[in-house]
């Protein structure tokens, strides 16, 4: 695997995103497809009760979420790379309810810092993340599966599609999906990127420098959907299985 350039991580980061109130409840919106869910304020152990036990995250399979993402209505202006040195391939794709996009995974390791997540593993390692917890600190790339989000440009604007800090994301790799958030914000012309945690449960090396995976990656973020607290892994998971299971009933 190809490590990632200078401009990656130079890139990275961006303005918080705003709290905004949400329900108690999730709660499932059959014309915009949005749910909202929230959870005690707590730190979330991230994929740890679920990393590395090969099983798939919920009750939607890969290949029923797969069967709906097989043709492109492209809605971005143009296409991404999906690093510094390739040509531009990569369309963001639009769908009821979601936009997705099909591409490698680079490891994002940004974040707080921890033991896998550090200057010395990663040497492009950033202590920041576009988004902060509920605690106003960076993510946990170690601990929590989040999806990195090009950084708006005249290619496409996240933002303008319904796309949020904490929006939630199904991750799919291998026959497995892992549900995460949008967690950071990356180069605007490259796309494919995601924390460790994601990389660790879907079973690919994590390793920010030497590991990812080439492609075969599916990335499906659903419009208008927020986690909260951000950190929680299990609200992230709550809302994947309801979004995921609206998704392939209205594509």
């Amino acid at each position: 695997m190809r490590t990632r350039t200078l401009a990656l991580a130079a890139a990275s980061g961006a303005a918080l995103l705003s709290a905004a109130t949400l329900t108690p409840a999730a709660q499932a919106h059959p014309v915009s497809g949005a749910v909202t869910t929230a959870a005690a304020p707590r730190a979330d152990s991230g994929a740890a009760d679920r990393a590395g036990t090969g099983v798939e995250e919920g009750s939607v399979s890969a290949a029923d979420l797969l069967a709906e993402v097989t043709s492109c209505s492209q809605i971005s202006n143009g296409k991404y790379r999906t690093d510094e040195e390739t040509s531009a391939t990569v369309p963001v794709c639009g769908k009821n309810g979601a936009v997705f996009w099909k591409a490698d995974m680079d490891i994002d390791c940004d974040g707080q810092v921890t033991t896998a997540c550090n200057e010395n593993t990663d040497p492009w390692f950033q202590d920041d993340t576009a988004f902060h917890t509920s605690g106003d600190k960076p993510l946990n790339a170690e601990k929590l599966p989040y999806v990195v989000v090009p950084s708006s440009s005249s290619i496409w604007n996240y933002s303008n599609a319904g796309i949020k800090g904490g929006g939630v994301v199904a991750v799919i790799y291998n026959n497995k999906v892992e549900y995460a958030v949008v967690g950071d914000t990356g180069p605007n012309k490259i796309i494919g990127e995601a924390s460790y945690a994601t990389a660790k449960a879907l079973g690919i090396d994590p390793d920010p420098e030497t590991g990812g995976a080439e492609s075969g990656v599916t990335y499906i973020l659903f419009k208008n959907s927020k986690v909260s607290p951000i950190e929680s892994h299990s609200a992230a998971v709550t809302a994947g299985e309801a979004l995921a299971k609206q998704f392939i009933q209205n594509n």
